[in-house]
């Protein structure tokens, strides 16, 4: 896949350390629509880890990712789906 020039919106989240990089990805996201990509810069080891957990959890897409630092991360915005059968 070809990341360059795909994203809607990058953050550059180096110098940070957990948990902010987290936090501030949640918050950018927020204000994203559905199906867009952001482009994630991060130099904290615990990225690695906590960006797919994060995807997986929030029902986001990873779609590529580095694992060499600075870390690359390219995310596209889902959409959580809640049951309300009971």
């Amino acid at each position: 896949m070809n990341t360059r020039n795909i994203h809607n919106k990058i953050l550059d989240l180096r110098g940070l350390r957990c948990p902010e990089p987290i936090m501030i990805i949640r918050q950018s996201i927020e204000y994203m629509q559905l199906g867009q990509i952001l482009h994630i810069i991060s130099d904290d080891i615990s990225t690695i880890k906590d960006i797919p957990f994060f995807c997986h959890f929030m029902n986001h897409t990873l779609l590529k990712s580095t694992k060499v630092s600075p870390y690359h991360f390219f995310l596209r915005k889902g959409i959580k789906e809640f049951n309300t059968q009971k």
